[in-house]
């Protein structure tokens, strides 16, 4: 894992983008080449249709999940995916140029990028989906714990990091009751350096079911340190694999004494121009998307086209919520606020589009520039619930100490919520957010929020 700018990222994925982009050097090069030997291309116009390319590409990759970093599909399904993608970037990239009043189009620019970039991804990318090569660079980890918690460890990495190998589990001094299979744990009659040597451990992962009455060696967790050996707490590893905060691995003072949850002037300042910037730009794009929902919303069901409601913003203050009206007008006629469900009966026809579609977020983005909400930042929740919430789930207000977003880390990472249950498991994804919120995380953010609108993933 490779922390960039607060932000944990999958070594894999991000090297293979790097990869992904080197086309526009090798481009650059065969370019001046070939207008040596009396092609007449200009340079600044091929870097310029080369950045495109490359935006153009690395955006189709995110949306086809060519950039997560464990990957559902097999080696011929993955294969189909990089000429899916090599397909549809270039046409695109160059519909792009064309449109651009900088340059004149030109055939033998398009051919020769596509050339390039055909060598330069195909050799990187087909290689990297043989299952020999997937294989390499494992990373070593010694489990210190054989109960629960250790076990919540195990399943974890199977199904988050494929490129981590658990080589075994240490029960820790008052563990008495494992859940681990015995083939499983490691010298217990020696020490925990000892068993971490022999393992050849890179890292150890406390996972101790009990941590009072001396079950946590200080000494013996020092001495590992000391030998190069990287050792990490629960909500450490959790936040740096899984990219949430486990509300079951939480204490106060990690949240105290920890880094992170950074509100300085300057990222307040950055986020608020970009917030302006970006909702302005996606406002003017989505216009007409916007007066045609009005129109078929007053046809459908009548007026009010548009939907308020209070809702809980930074440091417990309400505001109005804005959005497309996609249930109908008695959607709550006994007073009492109801979660959204699947399938729920209070839905339009055409709720459920502008739902799966996201459209009926869409007038938030003038609570966005109005200073309310943020483009990105955790749900904003009704009071109601808000005060449910902070009687029964832990640490559930430290998400109001940011601005509430249009969509945010916990709405990409987990589906639509509709129970306390869900509630505490998107807090984790907010309280790592809030821990480390950057510009790099918001970008990130609006990549996979693409990618959930167009796949349709998590809207009820």
């Amino acid at each position: 894992m490779i922390r960039l700018f607060n932000h944990w990222l999958h070594w894999r994925p991000l090297l293979q983008a790097l990869l992904d982009s080197s086309f526009v050097i090798v481009g650059v090069i065969i370019t001046l080449m070939w207008s040596h030997s009396g092609l007449q291309i200009d340079h600044k116009h091929f870097i310029l249709f080369g950045l495109i390319a490359v935006a153009v590409a690395m955006l189709i990759n995110t949306l086809i999940s060519l950039y997560q970093r464990i990957h559902e599909h097999n080696v011929i399904t993955g294969r189909a995916s990089l000429f899916l993608s090599l397909y549809l970037s270039f046409p695109i990239a160059y519909a792009i140029y064309i449109l651009l009043p900088l340059a004149p189009a030109s055939r033998e620019l398009a051919q020769l990028s596509v050339m390039s970039a055909a060598f330069g991804l195909l050799v990187t990318r087909v290689r990297s989906l043989d299952p020999v090569t997937s294989k390499v660079a494992k990373r070593r980890i010694l489990v210190f714990g054989t109960g629960i918690k250790a076990h919540e460890v195990r399943q974890a990495l199977i199904r988050s990091d494929p490129s981590a190998e658990i080589v075994g589990f240490f029960a820790g001094p008052n563990e008495i009751n494992s859940i681990m299979p015995g083939k499983q744990i490691v010298s217990p009659g020696g020490t925990l350096l000892e068993a971490a040597i022999a393992a050849k451990a890179q890292e150890i992962v406390v996972a101790l079911t009990e941590r009072r009455g001396g079950s946590m060696p200080m000494r013996d967790l020092l001495d590992c340190k000391l030998r190069g050996i990287k050792v990490l707490d629960l909500a450490s590893y959790f936040e740096r694999t899984l990219g949430q905060i486990r509300l079951d691995s939480l204490y106060a003072g990690w949240l105290i004494f920890g880094e992170g949850f950074d509100q300085g002037r300057t990222r307040v300042v950055i986020k608020r121009l970009s917030d302006i910037v970006f909702s302005m730009i996606l406002l003017i794009l989505a216009l007409p998307v916007m007066l045609i929902t009005a129109l078929l919303i007053g046809l459908e069901s009548g007026f009010p086209i548009l939907y308020r409601q209070e809702r809980v913003g930074l440091n417990g203050r309400l505001f109005n919520v804005v959005k497309f009206r996609s249930m109908c007008n008695d959607a709550e006629k006994g007073g009492m606020p109801r979660w959204a469900t699947a399938n729920d009966d209070r839905i339009t026809r055409l709720g459920h589009f502008i739902r799966k579609f996201r459209i009926d977020e869409l007038p938030q983005l003038f609570s966005v520039l109005t200073g309310h909400m943020s483009l990105i930042g955790p749900r904003p929740e009704r009071p109601f619930f808000v005060d449910q919430l902070c009687r029964e789930i832990p640490f559930y207000a430290v998400r109001h100490s940011v601005k509430p977003g249009v969509t945010g880390w916990a709405q990409v990472r987990y589906h639509y919520g509709a129970t306390v249950e869900d509630a505490a498991e998107k807090l984790q994804y907010d309280l790592y957010y809030v821990k480390n919120h950057s510009l790099l995380l918001d970008l990130v953010i609006l990549f996979e929020t693409v990618g959930v609108v167009i796949g349709r993933k998590g809207a009820h």
